[in-house]
């Protein structure tokens, strides 16, 4: 599903069968980010004839030639007013084409992978809390009365952005981040030299007692205006923080509280009885052994797989 969005909203392009092929290229570049990172001088060791290696070579290839078409396709159309038009619009030119590449691929994980990631775990800790859950349907339903949700809906939809929010705290899809020094520099009492690599966990930030008391506790009105207000700024940030902000976060947003509401006016999930759940930190934060849900529809007990 998030692939279908983000390609038709942001792209003005349908994926169609090869939307499953394009998920397993993204699934297979997740799992081997571990093995990746701790691989010495990866940049260049990620040349050799080395199995894992080449399985990540084959999956980026996978990706790259789909949003290599994507952009040839809109190269050779008439522009349109989805965001790659623009963005072929304002690169024209070959030497550019990578750059718009990567800038493409960062999207679609905003879109796809991390708001995919998010909504997992919203629903999750929506079925460990009854009451947090019962209040989202019921501004569901006073907000849409029963017909599907609009971008004119979101301002009325504030519980749900809170929910989405304190999942995305306590479950950040991004839950590091690395920034590299250009130039030696100082970081309060710490000298450190150019080149050198400096980490930031929101998954620890996230869960600091000293700006969200109970910290393993979920509870969405630490997002009123009011809490926002009172915490330092630097204290909460999924989408990163920065000049380098992630550029996808203001659509993860309207997705996730839109698909939220669309998927809760009928249905409720529920966690299979003794299924194990558990974070697992690759590029992004992923269920280690998924995420085994009922779906009810609401008022009923119809059980579907999940």
């Amino acid at each position: 599903m998030g692939l279908a969005i983000v390609a038709g909203t942001l792209f003005g392009t349908a994926l169609g069968p090869e939307a499953r092929e394009l998920a397993a290229a993204i699934n297979t570049i997740m799992g081997m980010y571990n093995y990746m990172i701790v691989m010495p001088a990866a940049e260049t060791l990620v040349h050799l004839p080395l199995p894992k290696v080449g399985t990540f070579k084959r999956a980026r290839a996978r990706l790259d030639a789909t949003v290599y078409r994507m952009i040839e396709d809109h190269r050779r159309t008439p522009p349109g007013d989805d965001l790659l038009s623009m963005l072929v619009e304002a690169f024209p030119v070959l030497q550019d084409r990578a750059y718009l590449r990567d800038q493409v691929i960062t999207i679609f994980l905003a879109g796809y992978e991390t708001i995919a990631n998010a909504l997992s775990w919203t629903w999750y800790l929506l079925s460990q809390n009854p009451l947090k859950e019962e209040k989202f349907h019921a501004e569901v339903d006073e907000v849409l009365g029963g017909r599907l949700p609009t971008v004119d809906d979101l301002p009325r939809l504030r519980y749900t952005e809170m929910v989405l929010a304190e999942s995305m705290r306590l479950y950040p899809p991004a839950w590091a981040m690395g920034r590299r020094a250009l130039r030696d520099f100082a970081l309060g009492p710490y000298w450190l030299p150019a080149r050198t690599t400096v980490l930031m966990s929101q998954y620890v930030m996230h869960r600091d007692p000293r700006y969200y008391p109970d910290p393993l506790r979920f509870d969405p009105e630490r997002f009123s205006p009011q809490a926002r207000a009172a915490r330092p700024k630097m204290t909460y940030f999924p989408f990163g923080v920065g000049p380098r902000q992630c550029i996808g976060e203001s659509f993860a947003w309207m997705e996730g509280v839109l698909a939220l509401a669309t998927i809760g006016q009928k249905w409720k999930l529920r966690l299979e009885p003794g299924h194990r759940v558990e974070p697992q930190a690759l590029i992004t934060l992923r269920p280690k052994y998924g995420l085994r849900m009922r779906v009810e529809q609401r008022g009923e007990n119809s059980r579907i797989a999940g």
